[in-house]
């Protein structure tokens, strides 16, 4: 077990508040590594052997290496950079008590609410600025412990240990100052950005929890963070991409923002981004529409979103025969209702990697009275029609504000992401060759 490894996971964990930070992140990560931007908006100048990425929204962003010969076809893994958080309204500032400023805001995903209480937290995401006459995006985090969603005392709330049921409208606002900040949102984010409090026109801020990341256990066997879900699939993806050589198909890393709300944006999953940086690279690198639909019958993608282990006080949860453990290796997710894109052709070719990168891999399926979640591979396979498994590693406490998992198991996915961009995927009629 490499503890540096999961050092490395918190530092990233930490640079990457919001899904903007996450895109930033991995884009600092790339160009140290040779990667090149492009842009949407711009025509590609792309070659053989060459190193790129691109960016939407700022907040997903999508890298691949050509290959120095023809390709057979792509090697995506994907993961997404966002976050279950707390979003900032429009005019926040919320007089309470005759005492206190909170700032007003709404839920982003599906959240544990009551892990957030009690916690240093602060603000980050983007704001828009108008300097010389142009609108600028600048990334904002308030690093610092800015805010706190304070818990009632038992005294008053006899119920709260008796299944508290909590108002994000009421019980989920954070407090951010006594009444005399009833001003000082903007001047607070202002200062923090660099900029002049009347130059911001609009933003889009977000709550994050401060807490640090830890290893831990009686063997230093797990980690705990904020954002593992799904921050430690999208670290050990990238750096697998990285560390891998550029083989007989092309490599490609996504990082998909607005997952734990379904991916429905222009940045999403459910986007064309995907599917337009791809018919970009054959159309500077194959011949034609024809061609680029052949490279897709030869290409597979890993959607890489984390998976439920086993929980030591309520194992009743989990499937009577599918139960992940942390640092048992890679977990490959089934629904029969194609919540999860995994079938038996996808799994079995992901075995297969995982196998020749002697990484051990385990099975979850929901138990079949209880509804799972989904994640982001049926839906961008709905618009990159690719052989698509879904897989994720072992954790407690998902969607809480601070999350376990294994420490063996991010240097495991790197090992695996590491084969899998090595490797290339050839079809002969019903046949499959790893190559």
């Amino acid at each position: 077990m490499d503890k540096n490894i999961n050092a490395q996971l918190f530092s990233f964990i930490e640079k990457s508040p919001t899904a903007w930070h996450t895109a930033e992140n991995a884009a600092d990560m790339l160009e140290s590594a040779g990667f090149t931007e492009l842009f949407e908006g711009e025509d590609w100048k792309i070659c053989k052997g060459g190193k790129y990425f691109v960016r939407r929204n700022g907040s997903s962003i999508i890298a691949f290496k050509l290959p120095q010969s023809d390709f057979v076809g792509f090697m995506i893994m994907a993961a997404h950079g966002d976050s279950p958080c707390f979003k900032i309204k429009s005019n926040p500032a919320v007089k309470a008590a005759g005492e206190y400023i909170q700032l007003n805001c709404e839920r982003y995903g599906g959240m544990i609410c009551s892990s957030w209480l009690d916690r240093p937290l602060s603000l980050a995401g983007r704001i828009l600025v108008k300097q010389e006459g142009k609108l600028r995006s600048k990334l904002l985090n308030i690093d610092r412990d800015l805010l706190m969603i304070p818990n009632v005392a038992i005294h008053m709330d006899r119920s709260a240990n008796d299944g508290k049921s909590y108002n994000a409208n009421v019980d989920m606002l954070p407090l951010f100052s006594g009444t005399e900040g009833k001003n000082s949102f903007e001047e607070t984010v202002a200062q923090a950005a660099g900029v002049d409090k009347e130059s911001i026109i609009s933003y889009d801020l977000f709550t994050y929890c401060r807490d640090k990341g830890t290893q831990w256990g009686a063997n230093l066997e797990y980690i705990s963070a904020p954002r593992l879900d799904d921050l430690q699939c999208a670290f050990s993806c990238l750096q697998g991409f990285i560390k891998a050589e550029s083989g007989k198909s092309v490599p490609v890393i996504c990082i998909f923002d607005n997952e734990e709300v379904g991916s429905g944006t222009k940045q999403g999953a459910d986007s064309s981004f995907l599917d337009d940086t791809l018919s970009r690279i054959c159309e500077k690198t194959l011949s034609d529409r024809g061609a680029y639909l052949r490279a897709l019958n030869q290409s597979f993608m890993v959607s890489a979103d984390n998976a439920h282990a086993v929980h030591p006080n309520h194992p009743e949860y989990a499937d009577r025969n599918d139960r992940p453990i942390m640092n048992k290796g890679i977990v490959i997710k089934h629904n029969a209702n194609q919540k999860y894109t995994t079938d038996a052709v996808s799994s079995a070719v992901f075995r297969e990697i995982c196998n020749k990168a002697g990484v051990p891999v385990q099975d979850y399926t929901n138990r079949a009275d209880m509804p799972g979640g989904s994640t982001l591979g049926n839906i961008s396979s709905a618009h990159v029609s690719v052989d698509t498994v879904d897989v994720g590693l072992p954790q407690l406490a998902m969607h809480s504000a601070y999350e376990t998992a294994g420490a063996q198991d991010t240097e495991y996915l790197i090992k695996a992401a590491v084969c899998f961009f090595n490797s290339a995927v050839k079809r002969h009629g019903g046949d499959i060759e790893i190559l």
